[in-house]
């Protein structure tokens, strides 16, 4: 089922698709995406096999794919409402603590990486759902430098586009050395870099 149709779903055909997608999610997170099965999620959300393939008629990459969205959703929403209000250097402060708190609690396991190495990192699906969510990452973080830029905070010359996509790449160089070694030293320092290139840059009024 494309999103589209998933959005032509009524209310009570939508709540249960979603029931399905977190309830598939949560044993995933439990399991492990190799052994959680079709019938595991069944059971888990009550829910029988004609109803799963209506929803999911192409079954399991479908359904994972479905949560590998829900899970990249979840990635901006534990963000937020740091993440939408870079307004001040306080602000941003607050979002980079809440970036290495997520991440420091999640340890080496990290759903959305695991679902998406099951897809294929390279099939148009896989690819399609990271692009969209990093998409909408930078989208804030330029948001959050054009405020600062505005406000005479930073270099009026700053390209928020290009300062955005360069600190959210090393964030995620950082995730992933993390959930190769376990240290979160490596996101900590992009983050705080970044931000501290981004504010000693700043326009000094005369």
């Amino acid at each position: 089922m494309s999103p589209t149709q998933a959005k032509q779903l009524t209310a009570k055909g939508a709540a249960t698709r979603q029931r399905i997608i977190e309830g598939a999610a949560a044993e995933i997170r439990e399991r492990g995406v190799a052994v959680t099965t079709l019938d595991d999620v069944r059971a888990r959300t009550g829910t029988s096999k004609s109803q799963l393939f209506h929803y999911f008629p192409d079954g399991k990459d479908e359904l994972l794919l479905a949560v590998a969205r829900f899970e990249a959703d979840q990635v901006l929403a534990v963000q937020q409402p740091q993440l939408g209000n870079l307004t001040s250097w306080a602000g941003w402060r607050r979002w980079r603590d809440t970036v290495v708190s997520h991440y420091r609690g999640r340890g080496q396991h990290c759903p959305l990486n695991v679902l998406i190495s099951q897809l294929g990192r390279a099939t148009p699906g896989a690819q399609a759902v990271v692009g969209e969510m990093l998409r909408l990452w930078q989208d804030e973080i330029a948001a959050g430098i054009v405020h600062l830029r505005d406000a005479g905070e930073v270099a009026p010359d700053v390209d928020p586009e290009r300062t955005a996509a360069a600190l959210l790449a090393g964030i995620q160089g950082g995730v992933v050395v993390m959930l190769s070694t376990g240290r979160i030293d490596h996101l900590e320092a992009a983050l705080d870099v970044g931000i501290e290139n981004l504010r000693t840059g700043k326009a000094r009024n005369p």
